[in-house]
């Protein structure tokens, strides 16, 4: 007996589709804040660019997810989706990508409540997104049954490449910043003293 492999290629698709999606916005938030091409590039279309990115990666995570549930390959309730450890495949891998998921929500509602919740702890949600995106490398490396196709490795590679380089950039850029502020307030000459 041979079963539909529609839904099973439906969830192959969007999930590669959720997680270039999830590095492209990755991807496009270390642009925003590292600005490696100063003011040739609209801060405000980065942020579009990085927000549209992250919810059409929620979307297409959504996909993964509610696809797998009506392939009958393996059979996974549809709160797994939400409860990390109930896919009976590759259990803890597949729970990565459960929590990944999970994280994407959090840090994508995050843009609803930051006004209410402060700029600063705003921050701090969204540096989850670094975890989201390695949960979901290493659930798409140990999950995917994509992963042994000669152009999966050059692709989690490249994606992993991309966004460390990125970081690498901001982080160092970042910190040079900080040294040229800091030098620059200690060589300001003292003010007068006051008559």
């Amino acid at each position: 007996m041979t079963t539909d492999p529609t839904f099973w290629l439906i969830a192959r698709a969007s999930g590669l589709t959720a997680f270039g999606l999830l590095t492209a916005s990755v991807l496009a938030g270390l642009l925003l804040t590292g600005r490696p091409f100063g003011r040739a590039v609209a801060p405000a279309a980065v942020a579009e660019i990085h927000r549209v990115l992250a919810f059409l990666g929620l979307a297409a995570t959504g996909l993964h997810g509610v696809a797998l549930v009506l392939d009958r390959a393996v059979e996974i309730p549809l709160h797994a989706l939400v409860i990390p450890g109930l896919v009976p495949y590759r259990t803890l891998w597949s729970s990565l990508g459960v929590v990944a998921g999970l994280v994407m929500g959090l840090v994508t509602a995050s843009w609803y409540v930051r006004s209410r919740i402060g700029a600063a702890a705003w921050r701090r949600i969204h540096k989850a997104s670094f975890a989201a995106f390695l949960l979901a490398a290493a659930h798409g490396v140990w999950a995917g049954t994509d992963t042994a196709r000669p152009w999966a490795t050059p692709v989690y590679v490249g994606a992993l490449g991309l966004v460390a380089t990125a970081l690498a950039w901001r982080v160092l850029t970042r910190s040079g910043r900080s040294r040229r502020r800091s030098g620059s307030r200690a060589a300001a000459p003292a003010a007068p003293p006051a008559a």
